[in-house]
């Protein structure tokens, strides 16, 4: 992490990945910049008491960190040598302006798609596609598939795709827990700038192609139905009861005249449960891993859910049934047993 005294206190981390700049308003007596370990700075002045913090260096790269009786001595490198962030700005591409998004909004969004975790070796973070009117997200993993899409206005002039680390997009939502700033986004050669109040975020898009998103989420189903979501949830976590690591089994559900039958059956016992639902779904009979289930259910942004299906082998997609949310959620079933 880069400490760089100026007008006012800079502090930068950088994995070559990820980079976030933040200002901090300070008295700078004299202007310097050193290197120092991040992890044991921050665990330093999170502990520090809620009083006025003293950062001294001196010529031998010894840091002094004192507030109140409280007093730390570290060794810092010197910043001659720490790498610069990308200069997004100087990449920035002419077919596309800044696109701005409420913080609010943003983090939940980010807390709706982010559930989503692909494997660590497939090394996939969340789509952006940006167009005149309109941004959306996408993350994927192996059964699921989130989509949220917010409207603006002059995003691009033609349809831009990219795709950003998991990791960046989790620390924007960090900075949003103590932020509500609104969100500015730049789009480079091969990084983004995000701008948050008095913080910057650089992280590279990665390379390669996505998905394609449009063609996995089915469209015109046959059986659409539906349902509370704090009852459907209730209902589907007392039938988990007996489900866990070790122990695993499908939740078979089957949808019929205005009700779904939820049960499951494994070495521990079975558990059988049902929810009043809006719709007929002629006794439509699928299974599903109970815990992705539960991970759309809990992001779902308002009272009521839509489900949407074609048959036992098709994916559910859930869309909340307030429509001024754009949001989508899709799980794939699991193939069910005959005496499962």
């Amino acid at each position: 992490m880069l400490l760089r005294a100026g007008v006012a206190l800079q502090l930068t981390g950088y994995n070559l990945e990820t980079g976030i700049t933040v200002h901090v308003g300070a008295q700078i007596q004299e202007a310097g910049s050193c290197v120092m370990p991040a992890r044991l700075f921050f665990d330093i002045v999170r502990k520090l008491p809620d009083e006025m913090v003293s950062i001294t260096v001196d010529h031998k790269q010894q840091v002094s960190i004192r507030a109140g009786a409280a007093f730390f001595q570290i060794t810092a490198m010197d910043s001659e040598d720490y790498p610069e962030l990308p200069d997004v700005k100087r990449q920035e591409r002419r077919d596309h302006a800044a696109v701005r998004a409420e913080g609010h909004d943003l983090r939940h969004d980010l807390l709706r798609v982010r559930k989503i975790r692909p494997r660590p070796e497939s090394q996939t973070g969340c789509l952006m596609e940006v167009t005149e009117d309109s941004v959306t997200m996408v993350a994927v993993d192996s059964f699921r598939l989130a989509r949220r899409t917010w409207h603006t206005e002059n995003a691009a002039n033609h349809t831009l795709k990219f795709v950003v680390p998991a990791a960046g997009l989790k620390e924007i939502e960090r900075i949003l827990e103590d932020s509500d700033e609104p969100v500015t986004f730049t789009l480079g050669d091969k990084h983004i700038l995000f701008s948050i109040g008095d913080a910057l975020l650089v992280s590279r898009v990665l390379e390669g192609e996505f998905i394609d998103w449009r063609r996995v989420v089915p469209t015109n189903c046959g059986t659409v139905l539906t349902a509370n979501v704090a009852e459907l949830t209730s209902s589907i976590e007392r039938v988990s009861l007996i489900i866990s690591e070790k122990v695993k089994s499908p939740v078979r559900c089957v949808f019929g005249d205005n009700m779904a039958d939820f049960r499951t059956a494994n070495t521990i016992g079975s558990a059988h449960d049902t929810c009043s639902i809006a719709g007929n779904g002629g006794e439509l009979e699928i299974g599903f891993n109970s815990r992705y289930l539960l991970d759309a259910l809990r992001v779902i942004p308002s009272e009521e859910v839509t489900l949407e299906l074609q048959n036992g082998l098709s994916p559910i997609v859930f869309t909340p049934c307030d429509k001024k949310y754009d949001f989508a959620y899709m799980v794939l079933p699991v193939r069910l047993r005959s005496n499962s």
